[in-house]
């Protein structure tokens, strides 16, 4: 259940599962597992926030032929995540149906469902982690031996106290908070929920009035993980889980950022708005038991001029921004804005 498979909807309170296999893939190999250029394979929804995070940081950091990707359907089906989108229904390089085969092979009959993003081992075809916590921030800070000339620095250490500090309140009230809000149980539930969102959305926007990003001057991985709610917001989360106090594009500060950061290499180009909908509105049947899409609300919008550089900041600070997304990772013309 949820975006990402990793959530549990408890007899009350909605409830999000901790990851239950959290080896890291380290430069060192300390935690047992090493970086290792084509060793490993990145499965991911597009539908899921948790997964597009770590669909963003790849590209940003141009880790597209040391760590290759797999996308799911967007639709789960009773054993959850499956490659019915690759030829034969089947994951060209891995073999497997289901990405559940991989946790299988891990550990038959791990708690904690089937979850992405989710890293594969390729050799073995075994699961390696599903902590998508702690994924990206690996991938900023253990993989940079394979980082694209030019990459930016998505977790620069003399920032990393103040950006787990706003990371740690987006992800309470933001990213998890438009969930209890589209599960609550009650009215009491869905209304602390929900007022939470926008107490914090607001205070968010007041923070981005006067500058760029959320942290120093450049894009972090605290931009990346307020995106990937916004870039639902008005898609999902607005109608389906009932957050419909404002609309996003009703902020001024959050919708210019929101397309700022769109319309920065590495973010739009991997939005696939058509996965987005079709996950949530179908398979969260509870909320939805007519499994109906609905038509909007208008993209266009998303490519409309923002004037966000005006308040300066540099996005890939002494980098570059990621070249053209490869033509096998294209995001479907269903998918982008008109």
């Amino acid at each position: 259940m949820g975006g990402d498979g990793n959530s549990a909807l408890g007899h009350k309170k909605f409830e999000r599962s901790k990851s239950h296999f959290t080896d890291r893939i380290t430069a060192d190999g300390r935690d047992g597992r090493r970086v290792e250029s084509g060793r490993y394979r990145l499965v991911v929804s597009r539908a899921c926030p948790w997964a597009s995070r770590a669909v963003i940081s790849r590209r940003l950091l141009g880790l597209e032929r040391a760590l290759p990707m797999a996308v799911t359907d967007p639709v789960q089906d009773d054993r959850s995540w499956r490659f019915t989108l690759d030829p034969g229904g089947r994951d060209p390089v891995l073999g497997i149906r289901y990405l559940a085969e991989a946790y299988e092979k891990r550990e038959p009959g791990a708690p904690g469902g089937v979850s992405v993003p989710a890293i594969v081992d390729v050799p073995s075809g075994e699961l390696v982690t599903n902590d998508y916590q702690q994924l990206t921030l690996d991938l900023a800070t253990e993989w940079t031996a394979l980082h694209r000339e030019g990459a930016p620095d998505l977790y620069p250490e003399h920032l990393r106290d103040e950006i787990d500090e706003v990371m740690a309140e987006v992800y309470e009230d933001v990213n998890n908070g438009v969930y209890r809000a589209g599960f609550a149980s009650d009215q009491e539930e869905y209304e602390a929920a929900c007022a939470g969102v926008f107490r914090r959305l607001e205070a968010l926007a007041g923070r981005l009035a006067g500058q760029r990003y959320l942290v120093g001057d450049t894009i972090t991985e605290a931009d990346i993980r307020l995106f990937t709610t916004l870039v639902r917001f008005d898609p999902v989360y607005h109608g389906h889980f009932k957050c419909n106090l404002w609309k996003l594009t009703e902020n001024p500060v959050l919708w210019a950022y929101a397309r700022d950061l769109f319309q920065t290499p590495g973010f739009g180009d991997t939005v696939d708005f058509d996965h987005i909908k079709r996950h949530y509105y179908q398979v969260h049947s509870g909320i939805n038991p007519t499994g109906i899409v609905p038509l909007g609300p208008d993209l266009a919008g998303w490519l409309s001029p923002h004037h966000r550089e005006e308040l300066g900041g540099r996005p890939f600070g002494d980098g570059t921004p990621p070249g053209p997304v490869a033509p096998h990772e294209r995001v479907g013309p269903r998918g982008l804005p008109a």
